[in-house]
């Protein structure tokens, strides 16, 4: 359910500085990670905050498909991806200039 390891791998962060970055032990730390322990709402969201993500990146899609959330600005117009309907908006505007 969620991608705590993914995102550890990706920022190059250990379980012992995950752990310290959150004040829980290590123990904690990788039960979280594995799924062992369901954190609390306040502990996702200080995952969130200490791994510098969106709360919603710390899950993986429960309905399939990949994530999709941002704002890109390209040419001094900002576009909103929530959805690949968006993406395709956005290469379709890079396309035509």
């Amino acid at each position: 359910m969620l991608r705590i390891d993914e995102i550890l791998k990706e920022k190059n962060i250990s379980n012992l500085e995950f752990a310290e970055m959150l004040d829980v032990s290590p123990t904690s730390a990788s039960a979280f990670k594995s799924g062992r322990t369901k954190p609390k709402f306040d502990t996702l969201v200080k995952m969130a905050e200490v791994l510098d993500v969106d709360i919603r990146e710390l899950f993986h899609p429960t309905k399939g498909g990949e994530l999709l959330n941002g704002f890109v600005q390209y040419k001094d117009k900002v576009y909103t991806i929530n959805n690949k309907k968006d993406l395709e908006g956005l290469l379709a505007a890079i396309n035509q200039s």
